[in-house]
């Protein structure tokens, strides 16, 4: 396949940002608008933005990205929101790993890549309120090109009428590109973030998907936007509904064990810390996802 995307990569990496920069203004708007209930009293929270930078083995170029950090906010304990567009070679590791998971022939001759995305996590401040994850992203070589990612709730104390609302949110955004997609993505997400050593998932569930090339971009795209779109509508309103709520010492307790649990699955399983550390991206940027207090029993 000849590098003949620029366009299509150009596109992808701008509804990245802009989808960033809509997810950074609704959640300091929750911060601005926590009024009543635990932590009403505090300061809002507002996000930290730095550029980050991939190292490259020669020092020439490689990309890099925004690092969006909120730390002690009102209703976010720690959130991060970071878009990323690196590019150059792969590694021989990498490459065996695309040949060996993805079929891909030719990566030893050409390694150039190509990769775009945003990935998101908010750990609460309030134990009643649902974590989250999210992310999407575009992955081009000169040999193949996909599109990824999803979203998916982790709450250490779960409510039924929650999960329910998430998970409606998500099929009503999926089921325009085909009415068997959601139970797709949502049984994908039940096997990915699966925590082997445990015994268990991480969370409630979601969608997810990798891979994703169907032959034509354009629709592949349009899919990914809508998973993205999806995000905001589908968590928003469960911030709203539990931050005002009171907890225990125990509800924390919980939390912080939970917590250890999403730390495990992320540096143990999860591909997209595993890439970015492999292939040079920041490891600050990387490592966002960690919680910044977890507990193990």
């Amino acid at each position: 396949m000849a590098d003949t995307m620029d366009t299509e990569k150009q596109r992808a990496s701008a509804w990245f940002r802009t989808l960033r920069d809509e997810i950074v203004a609704a959640f300091e708007g929750l911060e601005n608008s926590h009024d009543t209930g635990p932590f009403s009293d505090m300061e809002p929270g507002r996000f930290d933005v730095s550029e980050t930078k991939r190292a490259s083995a020669d020092g020439s170029d490689a990309g890099g990205g925004l690092m969006s950090v909120m730390r002690g906010g009102r209703v976010f304990e720690k959130v991060g929101v970071n878009v990323s567009t690196v590019y150059g070679t792969l590694g021989e590791r990498a490459q065996n790993a695309m040949a060996a998971r993805k079929g891909i022939v030719g990566m030893k001759e050409d390694p150039r890549f190509w990769a775009s995305g945003i990935s998101l996590v908010a750990h609460m401040r309030n134990p009643q309120v649902p974590a989250v994850h999210m992310n999407t992203r575009m992955f081009w070589t000169p040999h193949a090109w996909w599109f990824g990612g999803g979203s998916d709730l982790n709450p250490c104390l779960e409510y039924h009428e929650d999960t329910a609302h998430f998970h409606a949110v998500q099929k009503q955004f999926l089921d325009p590109h085909g009415e068997t997609l959601y139970p797709e993505l949502k049984a994908w997400a039940d096997e990915y973030f699966f925590v082997p050593h445990r015994g268990r998932a991480r969370g409630v569930g979601g969608i997810f998907m990798d891979d994703r090339n169907t032959g034509s971009w354009e629709a592949d795209f349009a899919l990914t936007q809508d998973i993205g779109r999806a995000f905001l509508p589908a968590f928003v309103p469960l911030v709203e509904k539990r931050r005002p709520s009171e907890f225990s010492d125990a509800d924390k307790d919980a939390q912080l064990v939970h917590r250890g649990l999403y730390a495990e699955y992320n540096l143990v399983y999860d591909r997209g810390t595993k890439f970015g550390l492999e292939t040079g991206h920041d490891a600050n940027a990387v490592l966002m996802s960690l919680p910044p207090m977890a507990k193990w029993v």
